[in-house]
């Protein structure tokens, strides 16, 4: 019950879930694409990798500035922006398959989206889970599961009909529009968690001063020393790993998967994010607020994955990017798990907002990896990129297994 006295249903976070799904859907329907605009459009692998990772551009402020105003006015006002955005990204993304400029902008446009769902949508979820007598650790895991589950699908159906649909650079973002609408309409039926600090989100707005909006960006547990132990190191590698995964083998493997590249990169793809779900599934039993052991698996199980990233970069063997892909997966997978997690036993009630929208700014960064291992691969070559990979994933595992039960939130060490 909140303050009000409301009583929450038990599956009153399913809207958002659906609009999780969906905006998660659009920012990753784009990604197996990538060998489809290398070929249509004559684009560089950089330039792909860089439009792959544009959306990171959108992302990150939305994460900050999402997840605290949400803390302010309450979480519906706070998403519901993140529908029509994800919907104008897919409408420019659909009119301009030759113009890089015009991707650019609606890649940040879903970015934009994707950073108000995962900042304010996983900590809705987490609330009304725990409001109607759930446990809050579950919320986090539905949470991240409906994520994956949204760039999995999204992925994969853009990518068949990419390969064998008709209009194959529209008919994708065209579903998505349409999926969109639909959410966004569910949306507005869910209950709220949070309550505006003033009488109404208007009046809150207008009461905010620039000492309201800096104090917002401020979140003190973000300094707590199990997050900057534990959960920091392991972050990048979330959707570093995962973008390796399904944006760098596809394209390195292409010359391999004979007559149908884009169907071959989205069923990667598939690959990689479904064993993040499975693993998200099986989450519970791993992850533990007595120690870093979700976490130091995780960072394992990416180790394996790297290693056999450069094997497959050496040979181009499919059967073993295909092993590497679903290794990375289901590291990705764990990561994400641990990482949200851990913050929410981190933060405290009022800082799980915005210390969720710290740990997706820094996890989102590893999408940056392709783009930059594109860049230097005329240089040292991939297999040797993912070698040097796999040697800083050990020493984040070191890390990671010396903190082992430091700093636990509750204690004094």
């Amino acid at each position: 019950m909140d303050v009000a006295g409301k009583t929450y249903a038990k599956h009153s976070w399913f809207p958002v879930a659906g609009t999780m799904i969906a905006v998660a859907w659009g920012g990753n329907e784009f990604t197996p694409l990538l060998v489809m605009y290398r070929e249509t459009s004559n684009f560089s692998q950089v330039t792909v990798n860089g439009l792959l990772a544009a959306y990171v551009i959108g992302i990150i402020p939305a994460l900050l500035i999402g997840g605290p105003l949400s803390d302010l006015i309450g979480r519906r006002p706070s998403l519901l922006p993140a529908a029509p955005l994800s919907l104008i990204g897919s409408f420019l993304l659909s009119i301009a398959p030759h113009e890089p400029l015009v991707i650019a902008l609606g890649r940040i446009l879903c970015g934009m989206a994707l950073g108000l769902v995962m900042a304010v949508g996983s900590t809705w979820i987490t609330e009304l889970v725990a409001r109607a007598g759930g446990d809050p650790a579950a919320g986090a895991r539905k949470a991240s599961l409906c994520l994956t589950v949204g760039f999995l699908v999204g992925a994969g159906i853009a990518s068949v009909l990419a390969q064998w649909g008709p209009w194959p650079t529209h008919l994708a973002y065209v579903l998505h529009i349409l999926l969109t609408l639909v959410t966004a309409i569910w949306l507005t039926k869910t209950p709220e968690t949070r309550q505006p600090h003033d009488v109404t989100v208007k009046e809150t707005i207008l009461e905010l001063r620039v000492r309201d909006m800096l104090a917002m960006l401020y979140i003190p547990t973000a300094a707590h020393k199990r997050f900057l132990r534990v959960v920091v190191p392991v972050a990048p590698w979330v959707f570093g790993c995962a973008g390796a995964a399904y944006a760098l083998l596809p394209q390195l493997l292409s010359s391999s998967a004979g007559q149908e590249p884009i169907a071959f990169s989205g069923l990667m793809t598939v690959i990689t994010l479904g064993c993040g779900v499975g693993v998200q599934m099986v989450g519970r039993v791993i992850d533990t607020h007595k120690s870093a052991r979700a976490s130091a698996i995780a960072m394992a199980v990416i180790t394996v994955g790297t290693i056999l990233g450069a094997i497959a970069a050496k040979t181009l063997s499919l059967p073993l990017g295909i092993a590497a892909a679903a290794s990375m997966g289901a590291g990705y997978g764990l990561a994400l798990v641990a990482g949200l997690s851990e913050v929410q036993r981190i933060a405290g009630e009022r800082e799980l907002a915005g210390l969720t929208a710290v740990y997706y700014s820094i996890a989102y960064t590893g999408f940056f990896i392709p783009m930059a291992f594109s860049a230097l691969a005329p240089l040292i070559g991939f297999t040797n990129l993912f070698i040097i990979g796999a040697g800083l994933a050990v020493v984040c595992l070191v890390n990671v297994a010396c903190a082992w039960r430091s700093h636990l939130p509750g204690t004094r060490r």
